[in-house]
This record gives C-alpha cells, structure tokens and sequence, in this order.
C-alpha cells in the first residue's frame, strides 16, 4: 500500500488541487469520502467535489451537540449545491448509556471522560462511514495544531486501514478566506466571529487575539492532547 501512495503522490504532486481531485476521482470511483464539519476547510473541498460532480461521497457526523449556526451552514450548503450530504449519527443505546451514568457534562471531568464521549459521538459513526472505503479526504492543516505538523498530502491510515489524502495540508487561513470569497461559498459565520474552529458547543470557545488556532477547543486541556481520536495515529 505504501507503493501505491509514492504512485499516488507522484500523480498529484505539483498539479493544483482541481487536477488532484480528478485524479483521485479516476482511481477511487465510490470508494473514497469527503468528511465535513462545516467548518472553512470542509466548504472549500465540499465546494470542489460538488462543483465538479465527482464520484465522491461527502458525509457529516451529527453528534448531538453542534451549534445551531452549524446545522445553518448545512442547510445553506445543501440550497447552494443541490447534492446529498449523507448523514451519520451515534448509537443512540451508548449516548443513552453515557448520560445516564455519568451526566452530560461529564468530558468536563477527565481527559478519559472527555475521549469517551468523543469516542462515542465521533469515532464510531466515522467507522460506520468508512467502512468498506478506500480513501478518505480530510480537511487537515498544519496551521490547526501541533499534532498535524509534518502531515503528508496523502498517508496511511493504519488505524483505519485506508488512505488518508490532506490536500490542504499546507494552506493558510489567508489561503481559505480568499478560495471562500472567491468562490462564493457558504460558510458557518461563527468562523468570523473569534471560532476558527468550530466543533460540539460545550468543548468549544471564541479565542482571543494572538492565542493558538485550536485554543478554543477542548480550552481546559494541553495544546498537544487536542484530539478527538478521528485523527489519532495508532
């Protein structure tokens, strides 16, 4: 597999990230996705596959606990585009199971609790989405956390057992605003609001000048614990 990605690699590498798309969408017909939050990075790369109607399935995790303004980024994506975001939920027995036992508000306690519910809202349902997929396309930058320094264009996942392709990798928020306007895309509006990241409400805040991109999220834990296990490598 390590083969197929330097193959993969040398395709795409210095081709802009139209060309890659198309390329990726020649060798993965059905067999790969694009995960969105709604968030900028997911917009401009929901705006790439619709645009240009490739044979990319775009699917959402609803965890039960997005901002209102989330679910009207969504709404606005499927007015502008007219395509399908498939959907994924939790298991509803584990949530029920979760907030019986220990309260809604239980990720607040332990960064254990808080992987847990991560665990159940996330990481499970993003198992039900991949499953049986051959690559899955992440809105990953470097810019967002220490934990993402170094990330290649494309990997593999081996937790996951497929190949990850991170094309925008090495953009800048400056980069994004400007693809965003340029193209007219919708966009979640808390994003201009001091959210550059915008994730379950209770785990997330407005930052302040000058702190890091990802201080919002998760504020109560160290900068280089901050994830949520969809991007963890095993």
């Amino acid at each position: 597999m390590k083969m197929n990605i330097e193959k993969l690699t040398k395709l795409i590498e210095n081709k802009d990230i139209f060309e890659q798309f198309q390329i990726i969408n020649e060798n993965f017909k059905d067999t790969a996705v694009l995960s969105t939050s709604f968030q900028l990075e997911d917009q401009v790369l929901t705006h790439i596959v619709f645009s240009n109607d490739l044979e990319i399935e775009v699917f959402t995790i609803d965890t039960g606990r997005h901002f209102e303004e989330t679910y009207k980024t969504m709404n606005k994506t499927l007015k502008r585009y007219k395509k399908r975001i498939k959907v994924y939920f939790p298991d509803k027995d584990k949530v029920e199971k979760l907030l019986e036992e220990k309260g809604p508000y239980s990720f607040y306690e332990s960064i254990e609790n808080r992987k847990e519910c991560c665990h159940i809202r996330k990481v499970i349902p993003l198992n039900r989405a991949i499953k049986g997929k051959k690559l899955w396309i992440t809105g990953l930058r470097e810019e967002q956390s220490v934990t993402r320094i170094n990330t290649p264009i494309l990997e593999w996942d081996e937790k996951n057992n497929l190949i990850k392709f991170n094309p925008l990798i090495k953009w800048s928020m400056k980069q994004l605003r400007s693809f965003i306007t340029e193209n007219n895309i919708p966009y979640n509006v808390m994003q201009d609001k001091g959210y550059p990241s915008v994730g379950c409400a209770p785990c997330t805040r407005a930052i302040a000048e000058g702190e890091d991109i990802r201080a919002g999220r998760w504020w109560w834990e160290n900068n280089d614990k901050k994830e949520c296990g969809l991007h963890v490598k095993e």
